[in-house]
């Protein structure tokens, strides 16, 4: 499919009550309002297109860019592109989930996100923790960087709640990513879980909600230490 054509069959999935809906949680104009679930037959379409996926990322659609999200292969992606996408970003669903999942795909994910979540562009830095969240939920403990990672957890005790608003929203689900994925660290994002307690976040006129870190963990952990890692955490 070529991009034009994606782009008319974007907006034929589009609806006015998921414009009002996107609305409501930040999204900015251009975009066709299409949910989730109708993104999918479109993924089975055109996957493995890494051409088209950039070139959707490029027009700024919101619709666009996380459909762009779902097909694009971050291994593949040039430092440059990542740093494009990131800056690029329209509204906290795009900076908190379509750049980490393919940020979280490169070789140098972990190098990238730590330099992201300096930034003090506040959805820079929700990039940067939200990549950091995705490589410890996929990748296996052997291969983490647990000293590092264990030492931005108690950096996130102490700064959390003086952190720019969505970056805590982030900072809270990157604990909970390591409490439910990384054994050797299970222990310590728990006390750190503890510790920070209740996180406030302004989600705006949605009816969403800040998860308390610590039951969230024992909840996803379903009784085990940990869960097993995710293939994957597009979604």
């Amino acid at each position: 499919m070529t991009l034009d054509e994606t782009m008319k069959l974007l907006a034929s999935k589009g609806t006015e009550q998921t414009r009002k809906t996107y609305k409501r949680h930040g999204a900015p104009e251009p975009m066709f309002g299409v949910k989730v679930g109708d993104l999918k037959p479109i993924v089975k379409q055109i996957k493995g297109d890494q051409e088209l996926a950039m070139q959707l990322y490029a027009t700024g659609n919101s619709d666009a860019m996380y459909l762009a999200g779902l097909v694009a292969d971050g291994s593949k992606m040039k430092r440059t592109e990542l740093e494009r996408w990131v800056k690029g970003a329209t509204w906290h669903m795009i900076s908190g989930t379509t750049v980490p999942w393919v940020a979280a795909e490169h070789p140098d994910a972990v190098e990238i996100a730590l330099k992201w979540i300096d930034s003090p562009r506040e959805s820079i830095a929700v990039a940067g923790w939200a990549t950091l969240s995705n490589v410890v939920t996929t990748t296996p403990d052997e291969n983490l960087p647990l000293k590092q990672i264990g030492a931005l957890l108690g950096r996130i005790m102490k700064t959390i709640h003086t952190s720019p608003n969505r970056v805590r929203y982030a900072m809270n689900s990157f604990v909970i990513c390591c409490g439910t994925y990384v054994a050797p660290l299970a222990d310590k994002a728990m006390a750190a879980a503890r510790k920070i307690g209740r996180v406030e976040v302004d989600m705006g006129k949605t009816d969403c909600q800040v998860p308390d870190a610590e039951s969230y963990i024992l909840k996803s952990r379903r009784g085990l230490p940990v869960a097993p890692k995710r293939k994957t955490t597009r979604c």
